[in-house]
């Protein structure tokens, strides 16, 4: 996927550009001072909903278990098999 920066961002123009907007605004919003300073400011429900839909409703409907130990948490694979989040 090719790699765009921050000013280059935009949705709504075609799907490559959009998976690469989306790839980059991820990547912005990973980044340790904006995480702190963001999560500083959330109410504890609103970290609770965030975690509920990202989790439940991105994460478990796009990723496998396997990928999802590798790739997000970036642990050494996590079992033999892949299954899914659905559970």
């Amino acid at each position: 996927m090719k790699k765009i920066s921050p000013e280059q961002i935009c949705f709504g123009l075609n799907r490559e550009l959009d998976e690469q907007s989306f790839a980059c605004f991820l990547q912005l919003a990973g980044r340790a001072e904006f995480a702190e300073k963001l999560a500083s400011r959330m109410s504890s429900e609103e970290i609770s909903q965030f975690i509920s839909d990202f989790t439940k409703n991105i994460l478990k409907k796009h990723l496998s278990e396997n990928e999802y130990h590798t790739l997000f948490l970036q642990q050494k694979a996590h079992g033999s098999e892949v299954k899914d989040l659905k559970g």
